[in-house]
Formats: structure tokens, C-alpha cells, sequence
């Protein structure tokens, strides 16, 4: 296994940080974080795979490491978070690669997939979510946002999921043994949340999630009409995107290993290894 980088470099006029793990070269794995974490959360699965593949998990504007632009500098949404790792990949000269999609991972990697279908080589998708399904309870505030941006109730619970608590919840909510879930976790993604302005850039981007539930039909054509290979590793109790979403992706993917595992959001905390062992045995074929 070989040592991960922590690089930073200028991608559209941002510094952008990221991982690097393994000999380029080899297969590359994109690996695309979620809400409200970042790149940190994939520190593990890049020694794990780095004798095999070429890994880059990069760290969006205003989260982890990568450089926090003024909302009025720059428009915090996923069609930009795309364009970032697009470039970025561009710069690093991937031309093909695998994608590795966890929450908001999915959303800015469908939009990359969808548009360059002929450079992805296959798709692994943990907890996130490309079907209506896949929005239940838990994104009634969300969608009342939607609808009003002006609503405060909506606004002030949805800032509550970025709270010191509410952030601890995302990791150990539906977990059986929570006590294995570092609380490392929740103090790095603070580092970012903390940050002067990171509280609207946050439910800017809780406003623009309605674009990518717009998107979802043209990212469910683009599964039926290119059937990547893909393979799910979901955790089967998470509250913020259920197995009903993950359930859904059988309606248009026919080459699809599908696993669900017993915890919750941030499934890689508490099957790291079965979900490496996973993910070797199936870019292996």
C-alpha cells in the first residue's frame, strides 16, 4: 500500500484540496464526499486500495481543506461542485475512471457520469440518492425550503443538521455500536462548518439540492441507456437517504451488485473492511 498525498492545487481560481493514493497509471477511483464532511472521509479506503488503484478524493469549495470563496465570489451549487471536479480530474490528465458516490458525492458525480458517459468504467454508490424514493421523512424540511425560502422554521431546522449534535447524529444515527464511530469525525467536519459565512454557503446548497431532484430522470435515462457497472454498499438504517433509495436503483440498472449492510449514513465507519473487501472483488472483474 502506498502513503496518501494531501495536495492542494488552483482549479478554476480555488485552491482545491485533495487525496492522492497509489501509482498513477493504475485503474483511478474518483471518490466523492458527502454532507458535511469531506475528502476525510475516505482517509481509510485510500491505504486500503492504493496497491491496486489510482485514488483522487477531493475536498469541495467550503468543506474540508479546499479554499471557502465568498458566497458572493462564487455560486455554491452542485452544477459548479462538478465543474470543479471536472476540471480537476482534466488537470491530473484521468481520462477514464470509476466513481465512488457517498450523499452530496452523488448528485455532483451523475452530473459528471451523465455528460461523459464514455469515461466512467464503473459506479459505487453508498448512501446516496438518484430516485424520489429516496426522499422520505426526513427531507420534509428541505422541501418546505423549497418552497419558501423565506420559511424560518424550515430554515432554522435545517441549520440544525450542521450543529455540533446534529452532525454527531448524521454519523451514529441507525449505527448498533455507535461507540465505534470516532468522534474524530465530527471534529474535523467542524474545522469547515465554523467557518465565518459556512452556515449560508450550507443552505445554499440545501436550496440548489432541488435541481438535483430535477435531475433525477435524466440521470435514470442515462442508467438504462448505458448500464454502468455498478455496485451499491448502502447502510440499510439510514434515516437522511432510506433503502427505499437504494431499492430503486434496480428499476434501471441490470449489472448491479447490490449490498446492504446493518448501520447507518456513514456506512464506511462501521464496515470499512467488508466494504473495501466489496469493492476489490468487484472492480477486479
Amino acid at each position: 500500500m502506498s502513503q496518501v498525498k494531501h495536495l492542494t492545487t488552483k482549479v478554476n481560481g480555488i485552491n482545491i484540496f485533495y487525496r492522492e493514493a497509489g501509482q498513477k497509471g493504475k485503474p483511478v477511483l474518483v471518490l466523492l464526499h458527502g454532507y458535511p464532511t469531506s475528502s476525510h472521509m475516505y482517509r481509510n479506503l485510500l491505504r486500503n486500495l492504493s496497491d491496486k488503484y489510482h485514488l483522487i478524493a477531493p475536498d469541495y469549495p467550503g468543506y474540508g481543506r479546499s479554499e471557502q470563496p465568498s458566497i458572493a465570489d462564487f455560486d455554491y451549487t452542485f452544477e459548479n461542485f462538478a465543474k470543479i471536479v471536472e476540471t480537476l480530474l482534466e488537470q491530473l490528465e484521468i481520462k477514464k475512471f470509476s466513481l465512488y458516490l457517498m450523499d452530496y458525492g452523488a448528485p455532483v458525480g451523475f452530473r459528471i457520469a451523465s455528460e461523459n458517459p464514455e469515461r466512467i468504467e464503473n459506479l459505487i454508490i453508498q448512501n446516496g440518492c438518484s430516485y424520489e424514493e429516496g426522499l422520505e421523512t426526513f427531507w420534509d424540511p428541505f422541501k418546505a425550503y423549497w418552497k419558501n425560502k423565506e420559511d424560518k422554521e424550515a430554515e432554522k431546522t435545517l441549520e440544525g443538521f450542521h450543529s455540533p449534535g446534529g452532525i454527531e447524529w448524521q454519523y451514529t444515527h441507525g449505527v448498533p455500536q455507535p461507540e465505534l464511530v470516532s468522534p474524530d469525525n465530527w471534529e474535523v467536519d467542524l474545522r469547515h462548518i465554523l467557518r465565518e459565512g459556512n452556515n449560508e454557503i450550507q443552505l445554499a446548497l440545501f436550496y440548489d439540492y432541488q435541481n438535483n431532484v430535477k435531475l433525477y430522470p435524466k440521470w435514470q435515462a442515462y442508467f438504462r441507456a448505458h448500464q454502468p457497472r455498478t455496485l451499491i454498499v448502502y447502510g440499510k438504517d439510514d434515516y437522511i437517504f432510506p433503502v427505499a433509495g437504494a431499492e430503486a436503483y434496480k428499476k434501471d440498472l441490470k449489472n448491479i451488485d447490490f449490498n446492504l449492510f446493518d448501520t447507518g449514513h456513514f456506512a464506511l465507519e462501521s464496515f470499512e473492511q467488508e466494504i473495501t473487501d466489496k469493492i476489490r472483488n468487484f472492480l477486479a472483474v
